[in-house]
């Protein structure tokens, strides 16, 4: 059976609350209103169902109501991954290894082209429930890399394979560009150049580091060897919801070459490989013992596309399992 968080159903009835409906109208819900409490994730028929509900009582355009209400932190661990991109459009990578990771109802990809970006949500409508959660996710998606960035970058068209609703204002007001109904793929569509647009974040980190790199050059001064291994450590964190990152990708944010930061790394007595293996070791370790996180979740902020191999190497650390290691 496929699941989708607790925290997107209950983004959706808190919404429809705050648009005139009442806690009675959801009483006959599989999971209501007052029993959410320590749910973690709900079936994905009954958070569709739920969109169809509310979809009937408030009307067309409360998919991309809703959608244009989302903040990241309603996206759990996947939305907070999102704020440590490094551009735009890696939050379509990071959506599409955590739900290969630990769900299939939703898949993305980009198809990436020289001037214009698909980025494809593959989830057909077989019921009117998911068509409305497609909208909803593309609405989302245009507020969350505006947020990300804090740029105004907006889509040039949308695709949707269903039928068009038959009030469009919402629609016009959430999508800023061509809306297309009826049509072979879902998919919503950016400046190639957009989605390569550094995130908010990223830009602050880069900046540090560059700042560091131009005040070596011309005070004739050398950032201490501890601080560079310290600095690699917190981007290789950023970095891990992506995969594992290469040494190659690191240096380019800290303004260094691939050999030079090697060499410093070394002072310290250490490689990156090594520093990447002790980042995962630390993150899943702190993870366990303080936090409610399933070792899935885990396992995607550590950088591993499967949990059997997060396991694996769990275990190789530890000489535990992580379900072992979490109730010691």
């Amino acid at each position: 059976m496929h699941y989708i968080s607790i925290s997107l159903y209950r983004k959706v009835i808190h919404h429809a609350l705050n648009e005139g409906m009442t806690k009675d109208d959801f009483k006959d819900l599989p999971i209501p209103v007052d029993a959410m409490e320590g749910v973690q994730a709900v079936p994905a028929d009954h958070f569709f169902a739920l969109h169809e509900m509310v979809d009937q009582a408030l009307g067309p355009g409360f998919s991309v109501r809703v959608g244009q209400a989302m903040k990241m932190d309603d996206y759990g661990v996947l939305g907070l991954s999102w704020k440590t991109c490094s551009n735009a459009g890696e939050i379509f990578e990071r959506c599409e290894r955590y739900f290969k990771l630990l769900s299939n109802t939703y898949v993305f990809k980009v198809e990436k082209q020289e001037e214009v970006s698909l980025v494809h949500l593959f989830r057909d409508g077989y019921r009117r429930g998911v068509e409305l959660s497609n909208e909803s996710t593309f609405s989302a998606t245009v507020v969350v890399l505006q947020a990300m960035t804090e740029k105004d970058i907006v889509p040039v068209r949308i695709s949707f394979k269903h039928r068009p609703p038959t009030d469009l204002k919402d629609y016009n007001r959430a999508f800023p560009c061509p809306l297309l109904f009826n049509q072979p793929h879902n998919f919503i569509a950016y400046q190639t150049t957009d989605l390569e647009t550094r995130t908010a974040k990223a830009d602050i980190s880069i900046n540090k580091f560059l700042v560091e790199r131009v005040e070596e050059e011309t005070r004739g001064i050398e950032v201490s060897s501890i601080k560079i291994a310290s600095d690699v450590e917190n981007l290789i964190k950023d970095a891990l919801p992506s995969g594992i990152p290469s040494i190659l990708q690191i240096g380019k944010h800290m303004g260094m070459s691939t050999r030079t930061l090697t060499r410093r790394l070394s002072e310290q007595g250490i490689s990156f490989r090594d520093l990447v293996k002790q980042t995962q070791e630390k993150i899943s370790k702190d993870l366990l013992k303080n936090s409610s996180c399933p070792v899935g979740e885990i396992a995607f902020q550590t950088g591993f596309s499967e949990q059997s191999a997060f396991n694996r190497a769990f275990k190789r650390w530890t000489g535990q399992s992580p379900t072992s290691f979490r109730k010691n």
